[in-house]
C-alpha cells in the first residue's frame, strides 16, 4: 500500500494549491467589487473552469440583464445546431424553362461584403423565374427596436429573400454611385439629418461627407421585383404560392464566414437573418420565434434561468438573459466545437473585431469574447486564457450605468487581468 502514498500526497497538494489560488482570486475580485465603482449600476459576473467544473466567481449571476449583442451568442449556437457547413440560399423547383424560387432568409445574396450571386447564376438560365417572398411571419423590425433607427446602417429590415444586405450603398467619388444601381434615381443630394424617408425609398446623401453610406431600404414586393428585373429584365415574377414541391436547395457561402462576420463585427442584419434562416430547417414558414422556442425547448431546455429571447441581434431592450445562461451556452459551444474553430469565430482581445482596441494580451490574445453594447449597457461573454494555460468561461454584464463606457471597460479589464495572472 505504501507505493500509493506519494502520488496521493502529490494529488492532495495539487488540489490544495489550486484551492488556495481560487480562494485568492475570489478575494481579490471581491475587493475590486467593493471599491464603490459599481454601486450605482447593476452588475453580474460568472467565471467557471470547464476542466474542473468549478465556479471561480459568482456575483449576481442568476439575475436578468439586458444583454445587447451578447444575444448573438445564442443565435450562433442555434445556427450551429441546425445549419450545414454552407449557407442554404433558397428552395426551388424546375419545370422546363421555368424555375420557382422561394426565399428562406439567406442574407448573403449580392451582400456588400459577401457578393454572393448563386441565385442570379442559377436563375439566368431560365426564361421565367417565379419568386415567392411572402413566407416570413416576422415583422420587418424586431420587438423593442428603436423606431428612430429606421435609416441607420445597423438596423435594416428583415425579409425572406434579402438583396444587397437590404441596404442601399451610396458613395461620391467624382460622381454619385449606388448599389443597387436601379435606385440611383431615388437619391437626392441633401444635408438632411435623415438618410431616407420613413416609409419610402427616397434617399438623401450629403456629398460633403465624402464617405460611403449604407442606408436601409424599404423592403416590399414592388422593390424586389424592380431589383430582380433590373438584373434579368422581363423574366422575374413575384408569386404568392406554388403547387409545386420545392424539394431542391441551393447553397451559397461557407457558414463560418457569416458566423465570423456576425461575431467579429456584431452585424445585426446578418444575425437577424441567420435566425430566420435557421427556422427554415423546421418549416416552410419562416419564423425566428419558432426557432427560438424550439431551441429553448430542446437543446437549451437545461438552462438554469430561461431567458426572454426576442430577437437574433440583441437590438431589443426586451431581451433578458442571466450571466449563468451565457456561461452554460458558451460551455456547450466549448464542448462541441474544436477549439481553434471556436476561438476563430469570436473577436480576439487587442487583435480584431469589436475587441481590437481592448483587452490586449502581452504577446497574444487572452480574451476571445462577444461584446454587447446599448446605451448605458455593456457586457462581455466568452473565453479567457490564463497565464497558467487554463481556459475559463465567463459572462460579465453591466446595466444602467451613467459613467462613460470606457471606464466600465477599464474596470472589467482589471478583473480579467486578475484572473489571467493569478489563476
Amino acid at each position: 500500500m505504501a507505493k500509493f502514498k506519494f502520488p496521493f500526497i502529490v494529488i492532495s497538494l495539487t488540489l490544495l494549491l489550486f484551492g488556495c489560488k481560487s480562494a485568492q482570486v475570489t478575494k481579490k475580485i471581491t475587493k475590486h467589487f467593493n471599491i464603490g465603482f459599481y454601486e450605482n449600476q447593476f452588475t453580474g459576473l460568472l467565471v467557471v473552469d470547464p476542466a474542473s467544473n468549478d465556479t471561480i466567481y459568482n456575483y449576481n449571476a442568476h439575475k436578468y440583464f439586458t444583454p445587447a449583442s451578447n444575444a448573438k451568442i445564442f443565435t450562433l449556437y442555434a445556427a450551429l445546431q441546425v445549419l450545414p457547413e454552407k449557407i442554404p440560399a433558397f428552395k426551388y423547383h424546375i419545370d422546363k424553362d421555368t424555375i420557382t424560387i422561394q426565399g428562406i432568409g439567406d442574407p448573403t445574396f449580392l451582400h456588400p461584403y459577401f457578393h454572393d450571386s448563386t441565385a442570379l447564376k442559377i436563375a439566368q438560365n431560365f426564361k421565367k423565374i417565379n419568386l415567392i417572398i411572402n413566407n416570413l411571419s416576422d415583422e420587418k423590425y424586431g420587438p423593442g427596436w428603436a423606431w428612430e433607427d429606421y435609416d441607420t446602417s445597423f438596423s435594416p429590415e428583415r425579409s425572406s429573400f434579402p438583396m444587397y444586405g437590404n441596404v442601399l450603398t451610396a458613395s461620391n467619388q467624382n460622381n454619385l454611385h449606388s448599389i443597387p444601381e436601379a435606385l440611383k434615381k431615388n437619391i437626392q443630394y441633401s444635408d438632411s439629418k435623415y438618410s431616407r424617408d420613413y416609409h419610402e425609398n427616397n434617399f438623401y446623401y450629403n456629398p460633403k461627407n465624402n464617405k460611403t453610406e449604407e442606408i436601409p431600404m424599404v423592403i416590399d414586393s414592388t422593390l424586389i421585383a424592380e431589383l430582380w428585373n433590373n438584373l434579368l429584365p422581363g423574366k422575374v415574377f413575384i408569386a404568392k404560392n406554388t403547387s409545386k414541391k420545392l424539394a431542391q436547395i441551393a447553397f451559397s457561402v461557407q457558414a463560418d464566414s457569416v458566423y465570423k462576420r456576425i461575431m467579429h463585427e456584431s452585424d445585426n442584419f446578418l444575425a437577424e437573418q441567420l435566425l430566420i434562416l435557421s427556422s427554415s430547417s423546421l418549416s416552410d414558414t419562416l419564423s425566428s420565434n419558432k426557432i427560438r422556442n424550439y431551441m429553448l425547448e430542446n437543446q437549451l431546455k437545461d438552462l438554469k434561468q430561461k431567458p426572454r429571447w426576442v430577437d437574433g441581434s440583441g437590438l431589443s431592450r426586451y431581451n433578458l438573459f442571466t450571466p449563468t445562461s451565457f456561461v452554460q451556452v458558451l460551455t456547450k459551444l466549448y464542448a462541441d466545437i474544436p477549439r481553434n474553430r471556436l476561438f476563430n469565430l469570436f473577436p480576439a482581445g487587442g487583435e480584431f473585431g469589436t475587441l481590437k482596441n481592448w483587452y490586449a494580451g502581452n504577446s497574444k490574445p487572452y480574451i476571445y469574447a462577444k461584446t454587447g453594447t446599448l446605451g448605458n449597457n455593456y457586457s462581455l461573454s466568452g473565453y479567457l486564457i490564463t497565464n497558467s494555460g487554463k481556459t475559463l468561461i465567463f459572462s460579465f454584464m453591466n446595466n444602467h450605468f451613467m459613467k462613460p463606457t470606457g471606464e466600465i471597460k477599464k474596470n472589467m479589464q482589471n478583473v480579467f487581468e486578475l484572473l489571467r495572472d493569478n489563476y
